[in-house]
C-alpha cells in the first residue's frame, strides 16, 4: 500500500487526502491548529464562489467545472447541502473586457453561459442598479459554496475513509520527511498544503515564486426579505470595480467585499478586525449596484488572507523526489479542490508531470485569473 503525509487541513489538504484513502493510500493529514475548518485558514470563510469563468483562460474553466461535479458527489456522499447553484452575474463595464474573453474560453470548455444586455439584468434582479454596464454575463449553474463547511465535511470524510489526522506543527526535514515535535514522520509522498504559511515552510520557493500574503476582509451586511436569499439572489462578481459577493447564505447577510490586494498580513499574529476603510470601500460599492442595502448593518466580518503569486497561477511543484508544495491558491483556488485532488493524485501516482504553468520560477504580473481587476 502507497502511503502519503499530507500537511495542512485547509480544503486543498483535505481534499488529496480523502481522495488518496478513496484510492487505496494510506494517508497521515497533518494541521497545526487541531482541526480542519479553523479560524486562521483561508478556506475558512464562512463562503466562496463556484464560477467557471476565468477570462481567456481555458484550463481553469474546465477544471472549475469538474469541480462542480465533484462537490454534488460530495453532497450526496455526506448528505448535506454544501453548494448552492443559485447562479453567478458578471457585471461587464465594457465590451471587451475580461467578460467578454470569457465566453470563448467557456464556449471551447462546453460550459453554458448566456450574454445579457443591462435591460435584462434589470428585468431579471431589479434590486441591481445597472448604470455603467455594457453587458452582464451569466453563469446558470455558477454559485455559492459554504466554504467553512465544506472543510469540515471533507475533513470527515477522509477520516471515515481512513486518514489520520495528527495535530501539530510541522517542518520539512532534510531528507523529505516531516518534523513533527520530537518525532519525525516518512512516507512514500510528501504533499505541503499549508497555504498562508508555505513562505515559513519554503521561503526560497516562496522568494522564487514571488509569493505573498495578503490581508483580505470580507463583509456581509442584513439583507431583510426573502428576496435577498441565494438563491434566488444569485451571486455576482464586478471584475473592472474589484468587487464580489452574493446573497444571504444561511442567515450571514449580504456579502458585498473587495477582491483587491490588501495589505501584507501575518497569519500567525495578524490582528483579525475589519478595517474602518474595507466597511467604507463595500458601502459605496453597495451604493452603486444594490443602493437598498447601502445603509445595512454589518452583520459578520472576517478577516482572512491569500496566498498569491504575482501571476494568480497556483504552485505545484516536486521540490524533491516524492515531496511536493501546493500554494498560491487563494482567491481562485478553493471551488476547484475535488477536481484538483483528482489531479495532484495523478501526479503523486507518476501519470503526468505538472502543467508548466505551475512551476514557481518565471512569474510575472497578471491578475486575469482572479477578480481583482488590477492587472489584465
Amino acid at each position: 500500500m502507497n502511503s502519503a503525509i499530507v500537511v495542512g487541513a485547509g480544503i486543498w489538504g483535505t481534499s488529496v487526502a480523502l481522495r488518496l484513502a478513496d484510492t487505496g493510500w494510506d494517508v497521515t493529514l497533518v494541521e497545526q491548529h487541531g482541526f480542519p475548518g479553523h479560524l486562521r485558514q483561508a478556506s475558512a470563510g464562512e463562503t466562496r464562489l463556484l464560477r467557471c469563468a476565468h477570462g481567456g483562460d481555458e484550463w481553469y474553466a474546465r477544471l472549475a467545472w469538474r469541480a462542480r461535479d465533484g462537490w454534488r458527489a460530495l453532497e450526496r456522499r455526506a448528505g448535506e447541502d454544501l453548494y448552492l447553484e443559485a447562479g453567478l452575474v458578471w457585471f461587464a463595464h465594457r465590451m471587451d473586457g475580461a467578460e467578454r474573453l470569457s465566453t470563448a474560453a467557456l464556449e471551447r470548455a462546453g460550459v453554458p453561459y448566456e450574454v445579457w444586455d443591462p435591460d435584462r439584468l434589470a428585468t431579471r434582479f431589479p434590486d441591481v442598479r445597472v448604470a455603467g454596464l455594457a453587458f452582464a454575463l451569466w453563469e446558470p449553474h455558477a454559485g455559492v459554496l459554504r466554504a467553512r463547511r465544506a472543510v469540515q465535511v471533507t475533513a470527515g470524510l477522509a477520516r471515515d475513509a481512513g486518514v489520520r489526522l495528527v495535530t501539530g506543527r510541522a517542518r520539512p526535514g532534510p531528507d523529505g520527511e516531516v518534523v513533527l515535535g520530537g518525532d519525525v514522520l516518512r512516507a512514500d509522498r510528501v504533499v505541503w498544503a499549508c497555504g498562508a504559511w508555505l513562505p515559513r515552510a519554503f521561503p526560497d520557493l516562496a522568494a522564487t515564486a514571488g509569493m505573498t500574503v495578503t490581508r483580505q476582509d470580507t463583509l456581509h451586511f442584513a439583507a431583510p426579505g426573502e428576496e435577498w436569499r441565494t438563491p434566488p439572489t444569485p451571486a455576482w462578481i464586478d471584475y473592472d470595480a474589484s468587487a464580489y459577493g452574493h446573497g444571504d447564505v444561511d442567515g450571514a447577510g449580504l456579502k458585498a467585499t473587495s477582491d483587491a490586494e490588501g495589505e501584507p498580513f501575518d497569519p500567525e499574529g495578524g490582528e483579525r478586525l475589519i478595517a474602518p476603510g474595507s466597511e467604507r470601500a463595500a458601502r459605496a460599492y453597495l451604493r452603486t449596484r444594490f443602493p437598498a442595502l447601502a445603509a445595512a448593518p454589518v452583520q459578520l466580518g472576517q478577516v482572512c488572507q491569500y496566498a498569491l503569486t504575482p501571476d494568480a497561477e497556483w504552485i505545484i511543484t516536486e521540490v524533491s523526489e516524492g515531496t511536493w508544495v501546493l500554494g498560491g491558491d487563494s482567491g481562485h483556488g478553493f471551488k476547484h479542490a475535488p477536481a484538483l485532488a483528482a489531479y495532484v493524485a495523478g501526479l503523486l501516482e507518476g501519470e503526468y508531470g505538472p502543467e508548466p504553468r505551475f512551476a514557481p520560477e518565471g512569474r510575472t504580473a497578471v491578475r486575469g485569473l482572479r477578480t481583482s481587476g488590477s492587472v489584465m
